[in-house]
Parts: structure tokens; sequence; C-alpha cells
């Protein structure tokens, strides 16, 4: 007799992945989430933005509605014609472009010594960094406007570039130093390997990865040279040579009354620049270059 042999079938069950309920409530949160930081961002431009297209009528009543009764452009006009607003706009653009350059070429080699090279001069370095960074400036500002009277650089914007360049200097080379720290050396390492030489790999290689690092560097700087006003209102007494935060200090009278329509309208122009320097740059503001660029 022939027996026939059957195996038992063994069912295959289906694993099925526990759904995740909390996910079809996490997106509107985040979308919520992020509505709330850009209004909460966004609300002081509006704030100045409604408050320099209301009459001064309605300035003077007291009236804190957001919305303006009726609108008017004159606090623009106003303030671009009185305080000589477009002067003042282009000195700190002057100065605060010079600073961004120098700062950004003399940083970026320092910081890369900082990040790369292990000497004993690179702990005193990131001290000297650290200390710069807590020490209060207005200490200084009695002897570094005697050392600038001396050299003819008080009301000169030279005088503010230099100064504003040894006061970003610190922070941007400690911004940069971080950049290249986070480069891996095995990149350097095949360059050479290869054949390149080490400026060839300094420019082919290290610099297009720090690009971020730049752009940041450059943005940080840029900022911080356009709204500084406390060195400014030392060493800059001609009208001429004064730079926009000065200029918006016209508006606040010597017995405090101040011209609120026109200081409004004045600090939403003075924000153009550095909104359109942002929106220049913001695309090489971008994490995650360093993806894949070695393989485990």
């Amino acid at each position: 007799m022939t027996q026939t042999l059957t195996r038992p079938v063994q069912e295959k069950t289906a694993v099925v992945a526990p759904v995740n309920r909390t996910r079809g409530y996490a997106r509107p949160l985040q979308y919520l989430a992020l509505l709330g930081y850009v209004v909460f961002l966004g609300f002081p431009l509006l704030f100045l933005l409604s408050t320099s297209l209301k009459t001064p009528r309605q300035l003077q009543s007291g009236d804190a509605s957001f919305v303006p009764d009726s609108l008017t452009w004159s606090n623009f006009t106003d303030a671009i014609t009185k305080a000589n607003l477009v002067q003042a706009a282009g000195n700190s653009l002057y100065v605060a472009v010079l600073t961004t350059v120098i700062v950004t070429l003399l940083s970026l080699p320092a910081a890369y010594a900082l990040a790369r090279f292990r000497t004993k001069l690179r702990g005193l370095a990131t001290g000297w960094i650290l200390l710069s960074q807590v020490f209060p400036f207005i200490l200084i500002v009695i002897p570094v406007f005697l050392v600038l009277k001396q050299i003819g650089l008080v009301n000169n914007p030279l005088g503010l570039v230099l100064v504003y360049t040894v006061w970003c200097m610190p922070f941007a080379l400690w911004m940069l130093r971080g950049y290249v720290a986070a480069i891996p050396v095995e990149l350097e390492e095949a360059g050479a390997i290869d054949g390149a030489s080490k400026l060839r790999v300094l420019w082919s290689i290290v610099l297009p990865l720090l690009a971020p690092g730049l752009v940041a560097t450059s943005l940080f700087t840029f900022i911080s040279s356009w709204n500084e006003f406390f060195f400014a209102l030392v060493l800059i007494q001609d009208p001429g040579l004064q730079t926009l935060p000065l200029t918006l200090a016209r508006f606040v009278g010597a017995e405090g009354q101040v011209q609120l329509g026109q200081l409004a309208a004045a600090s939403l122009l003075a924000t153009v620049p550095s909104l359109v320097f942002f929106l220049f740059i913001q695309r090489r503001l971008t994490s995650g270059l360093m993806s894949g660029a070695v393989k485990g």
C-alpha cells in the first residue's frame, strides 16, 4: 500500500503593524505651532506697519486699535526727507558690508587653524574667544575713543569698521571653528592621496563644504554691524556720517516726545536691507550638506 504523507499546512498570519493614531493629529499640530511661531515673529513688523500708516491725530488720541482708521503715507515721506534716512542707510550699508567682508576673510583661515592644528596656542586662543564674549565693552569705550582719536579715526566710518571687526571677530571665529571641525578629515586625506595640493584641497573640498558656515557668519556680522548703536554714538558726531540707528534716535525728542508715526515708518524701512540680505543668502543656509560625503 502506498501511503500518502501529507504535511500540515501552516497558515501564514499577516502581521499587522499597529496603527499610530497620534500621527493623524501630529501634522495639524505641527502646522499650528509653525503658524503661531510665524505670527510671533511677524507681529512686530505688522505693528510697525500699522503704526506707520496711522494719521498723527489717531496716534495722539491714544487709539490702540490695530487697523488704522485712515491710511496715510506721509510718515514714510517725512521719515525719508526730514531725517535724511537714505544717507544714513548708505552709511550703515558701507560700514556693515565692509565689516562683513573683513571679518569673513580674517576668521576663515584662523578658524581652520584652530580646528585642525593642535598647538599650545590653541588653548590660549580659545580662552580669548570665550573671555571676549563676556567682557563688557562699555568698560573699554573710553580707551577705544582715545586710541582712535590719536590715529584720526574718530568721526570716520573706517573707525567704526575697525571697532566692529574686533567686536564681531570672536563670535564669527567660534562659529566657523565649529563648521570646520564638522568636516571629516578623511575628505582632505582622500584629496591628498589623489595628488591634490594643500591649497587645492582647501579650495575644492573644504571651502564648498564651509558655504553654510560662511553664510551664517556673514549674516551674523552684517546684522550686528547694521544694528549697532553704542559705538556709533560715541565715535560719530557728524550728522552726515551717522548710521541708521543714530538717525532713528532723532525721532525721540529731548523731552521724551516721540514722533511715533515717523519712527515706526523709519524702523520698518530700516529692517528692509536685513530682510533682503537674508532672503538673498537663505538658500545657502541649509543643513545636511555633509550627508553621504563619507561612506561608512
